[in-house]
């Protein structure tokens, strides 16, 4: 039953909420610490991570960002070969 509450997302597992249930320690040690990192997911227009920004008027994906304030992104699969996360 568990099973169907989970997919796999590229090899990450995902949540039904469609949240990465353990991001890559790569991104871990990059990621600026102001966001929401419980609440996080690929953005398939452009392969970056968002995050769930919870503010007093709406809620809404913000790009995850590194300490440097640059975002953080996926390798896309035809993409040339770069760094998987940029920091």
């Amino acid at each position: 039953m568990l099973a169907s509450c989970e997919t796999y997302e590229g090899g990450r597992r995902v949540s039904s909420d469609g949240f990465i249930k353990e991001l890559p320690e790569g991104v871990l040690a990059i990621a600026a610490p102001y966001q929401d990192l419980a609440a996080v997911r690929i953005d398939p227009a452009d392969g970056c991570y968002v995050y769930r920004h919870v503010g007093p008027v709406e809620t809404t994906f913000l790009p995850l960002r590194s300490v440097r304030g640059r975002p953080i992104c996926t390798q896309l699969p035809d993409a040339d070969t770069e760094e998987a996360a940029t920091g």
